[in-house]
């Protein structure tokens, strides 16, 4: 495990997911949506974003936590060794989202930039839900269908499978030290 891309729905708890396996790991961790917006929520250039994670790519050792945008995340999947897809019920997204937005105005939300619009982006996050379930969800379970013969893959269905992953990757851990 050097090159991990931790994907899904929005409100899955990608983020921290991402934090606690680069601190059980040791490998840094690269948050997309930090790259692609600037604190108070402005989304930098598009070619700025995508340099910055064409940098990210060629390095030996990532995790990296988001989608970015759809032109990134396939290369960034391709690239990986490992693949993380956290694909809970559709039920359990959306109320992270809505836990994440009545929380986020006390202690801003794991993975997001400085003072980012919580209401705003929860908005948002509330129509991602149900476009990624219908359309990219899909071709997420696909491509790691393909993918399970050359890389490690892990498909998180569950909030149980959650803790089971951890138990998992630290007991592999001792093993490898």
């Amino acid at each position: 495990m050097k090159k991990v891309a931790v994907f899904g729905n929005t409100g899955g708890g990608k983020s921290t997911l991402s934090k606690r396996l680069s601190e059980i790991t040791g490998l840094p961790l690269h948050i997309l949506d930090k790259i692609q917006y600037q604190s108070g929520g402005t989304e930098v250039p598009q070619e700025e974003y995508k340099h910055t994670h064409e940098k990210i790519l060629v390095t030996d050792r990532w995790i990296i936590d988001g989608f970015g945008s759809i032109e990134t995340v396939w290369l960034r999947l391709n690239k990986a060794d490992t693949l993380i897809f956290i694909d809970l019920p559709l039920y359990v997204h959306f109320w992270w989202v809505t836990k994440r937005l009545i929380t986020g105005f006390f202690k801003p939300p794991e993975g997001w930039p400085e003072k980012s619009p919580i209401f705003k982006s929860s908005l948002t996050s509330y129509r991602v839900l149900w476009l990624c379930h219908k359309y990219l969800t899909p071709k997420y379970r696909e491509y790691i269908k393909q993918a399970q013969s050359t890389k490690s893959v892990y498909h998180i269905r569950s909030t149980e499978q959650i803790s089971q992953f951890f138990e998992l990757i630290k007991n592999e851990t001792k093993i490898s030290r």
